[in-house]
């Protein structure tokens, strides 16, 4: 048998150009595996995960514990914009937003408290907005939430606080106002009013608010 043995001096550049081949083909393993996993090609670089509606799920890193982990259970990690993660939270009391409206550079989105718990809640005042945060969770700089919309041109009267009791089922709502500007927020720091437990809430559309801006809010109100 002839056995033929290739000079060194070629050996390393095949092998070399084999890798390369290798990596910018995708025919490697993990190439493969990826195929299997999602043979329509359906992922998005960079993305957590997506809802059941198929919504794009972010998990920015460092964020708090409010938002759920992938580790947590799917039913409890389920996290869909303009609403606070799935099942109801420990305080009995479940946030949640709607669209952002536009018109001549003011923008509205209306804030919602839902109490999911078994007992009744007494509502009084103005959400407490902690802060505005960016899609990879650092808070958008100079932003200044206020209660009431007088510092807003052109948002709408606050109706003023008024307490009420929200029972079981049942569903608060507020008003948030800003002017348009250029850095846009994705996360909201909020807590039912000041002194209360504070969450993240992800926002269905982005907040064009920052980098210095008032962020206004009007007074709780029954849902109806």
């Amino acid at each position: 048998m002839i056995v033929i043995r290739p000079r060194g001096g070629w050996v390393r550049p095949v092998v070399a150009a084999c890798v390369v081949m290798t990596v910018t083909s995708g025919c490697g393993l993990s190439a493969e595996l990826d195929r299997e996993r999602d043979p329509a090609r359906t992922a998005v670089p960079g993305a957590v995960g997506t809802d059941g509606s198929g919504a794009l799920r972010i998990e920015p890193p460092g964020l708090p514990s409010s938002v759920p982990s992938p580790s947590a259970s799917p039913a409890a990690s389920r996290v869909v914009p303009g609403q606070q993660g799935g099942g109801c939270p420990a305080s009995g009391l479940r946030f949640g937003t709607g669209p952002v409206d536009a018109a001549m550079g003011l923008r509205g989105m209306t804030l919602t408290l839902t109490n999911c718990g078994k007992r009744p809640y007494r509502v009084d005042g103005y959400p407490d907005v902690v802060a505005v945060l960016g899609p990879e969770g650092a808070r958008v700089s100079g932003v200044r939430a206020v209660a009431g919309t007088d510092q807003v041109p052109m948002a709408p009267p606050d109706p003023g606080p008024k307490a009420f009791v929200l029972r079981p089922g049942e569903r608060a709502r507020a008003g948030l106002y800003w002017r348009m500007a250029a850095e846009e927020g994705s996360y909201l720091r909020v807590a039912p009013r000041t002194g209360q437990a504070v969450v993240t809430l992800p926002l269905p559309d982005p907040l064009d608010i920052g980098p210095r801006n008032t962020l206004g809010a009007t007074a709780w109100v029954p849902a109806g």
